[in-house]
């Protein structure tokens, strides 16, 4: 009896979220086959609202997030005349894939505390905690990572890009890479007042191989063996038909 009051106390002395994230994708999984090159998702919604919206503006930021890896990050330097590896970090939870969007720059409508709390921002999405003692300087290893997934279009930082229609509706593009790794990729939406998060919203989009290019990954994981020899038959058959074409050529 006693719960039960306190539930129903509860109840009343705890409101109903003002603005909540009503949203969808434009497709949920994404099929990589052998002449996949990269694709794009669509994200859109609305807020629903159980009272006025508030006069401070509101901001929307989405993330997209692929599988985490354990990364071994190596600093390299000239040594004798040659580049060695001197030192090196693992980065113990990096995301293979991370897209930030928001209707702002993050910057400006996201706080420190909040980035914190909900692990926004790429720098933190990734988790580095193991680095050696005797490396100096080891957040540039994790900044190194940052700079070299950027380059290659793995990691996304994408502001002003969310488009917001009368403080209610809101869509954004997120362009997935040809090179991205099979499987699900989080898929986070926040509202944000004033740089707090007042709401979020959570779905995940399915990235698997299918066709060709699944049955070549299955076999090299599950028969090594017999993937190495018909690798072997392949560049053999590949080599003796180039060495007949020159031969019929030069004659």
């Amino acid at each position: 009896m006693i719960r039960a009051l306190a539930f129903l106390f509860c109840l009343v002395v705890t409101p109903l979220a003002a603005e909540e994230v009503v949203a969808g994708l434009s497709r949920d999984e994404v099929r990589i086959t052998a002449n996949f090159d990269g694709s794009d998702i669509l994200i859109y919604g609305a807020v629903k609202r159980n009272a006025p919206a508030a006069t401070e503006p509101m901001e929307v930021i989405i993330t997209v997030s692929g599988p985490a890896q354990t990364v071994n990050v190596r600093k390299k330097d000239w040594r004798l005349g040659i580049w060695v590896n001197t030192s090196a970090v693992e980065v113990d939870e990096a995301p293979s894939f991370y897209a930030v969007a928001s209707s702002g720059a993050l910057r400006d409508v996201l706080t420190r505390t909040e980035d914190l709390r909900h692990r926004i921002s790429i720098p933190r999405a990734i988790r580095s905690v193991g680095a050696p003692s005797t490396v100096e300087n080891a957040a540039e290893f994790t900044d190194a990572l940052i700079r070299i997934r950027t380059a290659n279009n793995l990691y996304q930082k994408l502001d002003h890009s969310v488009k917001l229609y009368d403080q209610t509706l809101f869509s954004t593009t997120i362009d997935l890479p040809a090179n991205l790794v099979e499987g699900p990729y989080d898929t986070r939406i926040f509202l944000v007042r004033g740089g707090v998060v007042v709401d979020d919203y959570e779905t995940v989009i399915n990235v698997n191989k299918v066709g060709l290019e699944r049955w070549i990954y299955d076999l090299a994981h599950q028969r090594p063996l017999i993937y190495g020899l018909l690798s072997l038959f392949i560049a053999i058959v590949a080599g003796w038909g180039a060495s007949a074409i020159f031969r019929y050529i030069r004659f």
